[in-house]
């Protein structure tokens, strides 16, 4: 495919500020393509089933099912309901973060110290859950419609002691991954640092954002093939759409 024809799928591109949270709902056969502008930042993200928003991503599910504790090409994020939101087509870093969270006003405030809008304006001290429920509130949903969120770019290690480590310096500039949607799905991202960085400065990473149309996935798409768990997941998908 030439370099024209990459073009002509793009229907979409922006760039997400540092500390900022963006959401779309990721049509079928559509893709997101974040790409790092700077080193080390951080994108969590949060996943619902955009025609039904009780159907959220299961994170537990997605780790079991693959018997995974990272997510990258070839991973897929499973639903309640046993479906699959996305599926992860590209990924130059190898490993994302599904275990760290996000952070809130109290961690950012100890971390960081406290800087407020009237203060900084747009540079002012933002934590990721403020700004998932803000975003979450523009559908209607609240506090309880909050699940557990993915860290892109970012790799927390679990030791066998059971203690989790933050590794700095894990995504350089450039870095990228993609997701294709399986389902309409509700995504939302946050740009905030992740709650374990070692670093104490408040950082404000920009990373950029790319919508482009996708081929519907085949009977030996990697994602599809990577375990039987998986296969299950995409026929459940695919019936859901009949």
């Amino acid at each position: 495919m030439n370099s024209s024809t990459l073009r002509d799928n793009v229907l979409w591109e922006e760039v997400l500020p540092g500390s900022s949270t963006w959401s779309h709902i990721l049509k079928r056969g559509t893709a997101l393509h974040i790409e790092t502008l700077d080193d080390n930042c951080n994108v969590g993200a949060m996943f619902h089933n955009a025609d039904n928003t009780s159907d959220r991503l299961n994170l537990p599910d997605t780790l079991k099912a693959q018997h995974i504790a990272r997510l990258t090409s070839g991973s897929v994020l499973f639903s309640d309901m046993g479906r699959i939101l996305c599926s992860i087509t590209g990924d130059t870093v190898g490993w994302h973060d599904p275990l760290g969270g996000c952070s809130d006003a109290a961690l950012v405030e100890k971390k960081y110290g406290k800087l407020s809008y009237q203060q900084a304006r747009n540079s002012w001290h933002q934590n990721a859950l403020d700004g998932f429920l803000i975003e979450l509130s523009k559908y209607g949903m609240n506090q309880r419609d909050l699940t557990m969120n993915v860290n892109f770019f970012s790799k927390v290690e679990v030791h066998n002691d059971g203690s989790m480590h933050f590794v700095p310096d894990h995504a350089p500039s450039g870095a990228t991954v993609e997701l294709r949607a399986e389902m309409n799905t509700l995504v939302i991202l946050n740009s905030c640092q992740h709650p374990m960085d070692t670093e104490s400065v408040y950082r404000e990473r920009p990373v950029k954002l790319t919508l482009k149309r996708v081929p519907a996935p085949g009977p030996d798409d990697p994602c599809r093939t990577s375990c039987n768990e998986n296969a299950r997941g995409f026929t459940l998908t695919e019936r859901y759409f009949l």
